[in-house]
């Protein structure tokens, strides 16, 4: 870990925090929510053992890079443009792609917008949502899971902040991290994120690995990473010009069987049953790993270093 070098770079009006290690063909790691770059340490040091350069940012609004305090400030738009900016800044053509929960919607948007920088991409947790012509996101998950669902919870600003305020960091971030349960997350103004049962630490993460996350989410707050939840209508009213693009990169996609996005109504038809072929007609390989949770690439990292490499080794 001490080899993971970290620099800062300007791309798109704000500063990114970026941590890379090695030498070679550039993978580019998108991580989620409430995530940082951290969450891809297991995966950088095995690329990078195996001939890879590893870029992993805090993207836009987490850790060390800056948070535009509006929402409007983070569609899929903008952070794309940070990204390919940092591959422009640092002077890389193609890159393999990797992307985790909000990272794999950015890493489909990236795929969408600038197919011709992208070698391949590795996509885990959340499949591509290919945009609704009529119909904006955020009204689907009311319809689909009422007012309750985290995804609406999170739309009104500052209120789920107050909410997380309420609790100790690192127990909230055991909350995310530590849940098994594959049903819809929902959760009551009445009961609150506090008022949901502690799970034990994951056995895939230390106290240490707690404590980092922790004490970066104690320094910038969550606001930034909720805002990208802010702006997913914003993000489907810019796209429209993409109704009905497939992407087209070549796509390896991985979940765990325990995912809650695995067990979304209709998802594993999708996934499983050529719904997902039709619009990525460039997927070669899905892989659904058994009595796995949503953190796959954590959880499984060295299963996750294998099926990335196995991959992008390939091209």
């Amino acid at each position: 870990m001490d080899k993971i070098e970290h620099t800062t770079v300007n791309t798109n009006g704000v500063n990114l925090h970026v941590a890379s290690i090695g030498t070679g063909p550039a993978v580019l790691f998108l991580h989620g929510f409430p995530e940082l770059w951290y969450s891809w340490r297991h995966q950088m040091l095995a690329l990078s053992s195996l001939g890879y350069k590893a870029i992993a940012p805090d993207l836009r609004g987490y850790g060390d890079s800056d948070a535009p305090p509006s929402p409007e400030s983070y569609s899929s738009l903008h952070i794309v443009g940070d990204l390919v900016g940092l591959i422009d800044q640092l002077g890389i053509d193609q890159i393999f792609l990797v992307g985790h929960d909000w990272g794999a919607v950015i890493a489909w948007h990236f795929c969408l917008f600038r197919p011709d920088r992208v070698k391949a991409l590795v996509n885990m947790s959340v499949p591509f949502r290919p945009r609704h012509p009529t119909r904006k996101p955020i009204e689907t998950f009311r319809a689909l899971f009422g007012d309750d669902y985290y995804v609406c919870r999170f739309q009104a600003p500052g209120e789920v902040e107050e909410d997380f305020a309420t609790d100790d960091t690192a127990n909230l971030l055991k909350k995310f991290y530590g849940g098994r349960n594959s049903r819809p997350p929902c959760v009551s103004k009445e009961i609150g994120f506090k008022g949901l049962k502690t799970p034990e630490l994951p056995s895939w993460l230390s106290e240490e690995d707690l404590n980092y996350f922790a004490e970066k989410f104690n320094q910038r707050g969550f606001t930034g990473g909720l805002n990208y939840y802010r702006a997913l209508d914003l993000t489907w009213e810019l796209t429209a010009a993409w109704t009905g693009v497939q992407v087209k990169v070549p796509t390896k996609f991985i979940v765990g069987d325990l995912d809650i996005t695995y067990h979304i109504p209709g998802a594993k038809e999708y996934i499983n049953e050529g719904g997902l072929k039709k619009d990525v007609p460039y997927l070669q390989e899905v892989v659904v790993m058994e009595g796995v949770a949503h953190f796959v690439n954590q959880e499984k990292a060295e299963e996750v270093n294998a099926h990335i490499h196995d991959f992008i080794k390939k091209f």
